[in-house]
């Protein structure tokens, strides 16, 4: 049996041109020639006054999808010089709000390379699911029109922006998760731990954690109007789930139902939506069967790691 490869820490390099958390940045790697150049639309002119912009690279333009309040959207594009074309394609597309330069320091990149990143780029996002794409007719990354020596080069190149774009904003690239593909009665098989919100009123529910979200299951219920007074943050998601057709009537009309599997940003982001009010999902979500709470079984998991670190 083949011994397993060992996970390896990355150091990014996180540059805020204008000092501010809000303004340009650049992204990196340690030891790596690609650079993320990172601007919101308030920054872009910035962006566009960089001088890596007129280099050979790549283009991302990134945003809220307007068919759909639940999804993003994105364009992918090449170019020899990026800052005339990313310009066009800006001013043609209303729905982006990020706009992403992919470039190297050397520039190495050449025509070639770009259009194979590019096509590359397109596939992976198509198969990751998670974004809605703004480009045409897919571009074919044509193995035969490259030396294998240089496909090699830019798949490394691609492995290194599928940890840099997550940690900049732009998560196009990173597979939806396996429980949030499936039906409630095949997640047994994925062996994740489940949690459970089991209400007085009734409402029941059951979510997963996987891959840093929180996948509320098909058939869990949410609460339709809790009567509760307060604010609820996420009173704009529900509806929206509402109209999407993930949350729907039960059968007895009482409560609403995922009809499917849908991911939160976090635990507390599921229960307020489960419960109809603000809600730390830390403490409402339990251990399925037990009375632990989903913080007491973070905690137990770091202890239980940090044990492990220190016998090894």
């Amino acid at each position: 049996m083949a011994e397993p490869v060992e996970a390896f820490g990355r150091t990014i390099q996180l540059f805020l041109v204008d000092g501010t958390p809000n303004g340009l940045a650049i992204a990196s790697i340690h030891g790596w020639t690609g650079s993320v150049l990172v601007a919101a639309q308030s920054t872009f002119a910035k962006l566009l006054a960089r001088p890596e912009v007129d280099r050979t690279g790549i283009y991302i333009l990134f945003g809220p999808d307007p068919s759909d309040a639940l999804s993003m959207r994105a364009y992918i594009g090449e170019a020899d010089s990026v800052r005339e074309r990313i310009a066009q394609s800006a001013a043609s597309r209303g729905f982006w709000e990020t706009a992403v330069v992919i470039t190297t320091s050397d520039e190495a990149l050449t025509k070639g390379h770009v259009r194979y990143l590019e096509a590359r780029l397109i596939e992976m996002a198509t198969g990751a699911g998670r974004v809605s794409l703004d480009n045409g007719q897919a571009p074919s990354a044509d193995k035969r029109r490259m030396p294998e020596a240089d496909r090699a080069n830019m798949e490394a190149f691609l492995a290194n922006l599928k940890v840099v774009l997550p940690v900049v904003g732009l998560d196009l690239l990173k597979p939806r998760p396996v429980a949030a593909t499936k039906p409630a009665g095949n997640v047994s098989d994925i062996g994740q731990l489940r949690f459970e919100i089991r209400h007085k009123s009734g409402v029941k529910a059951t979510g997963v954690e996987e891959e840093g979200e929180f996948i509320v299951l098909e058939g869990s219920e949410a609460l339709k109007d809790a009567g509760y007074q307060g604010a609820n943050s996420y009173g704009e998601l529900k509806q929206e789930l509402i109209a999407q057709g993930v949350l729907g009537a039960s059968a007895d009309d009482k409560f609403y139902r995922f009809s499917r599997p849908y991911a939160f940003k976090s635990p507390s982001a599921a229960a307020a939506v489960v419960l109809d009010r603000n809600s730390n999902g830390r403490l409402e979500w339990k251990v399925v069967g037990s009375k632990q709470t989903y913080h007491q079984w973070q905690e137990d998991k770091a202890q239980a790691a940090e044990a492990a670190q220190v016998s090894a």
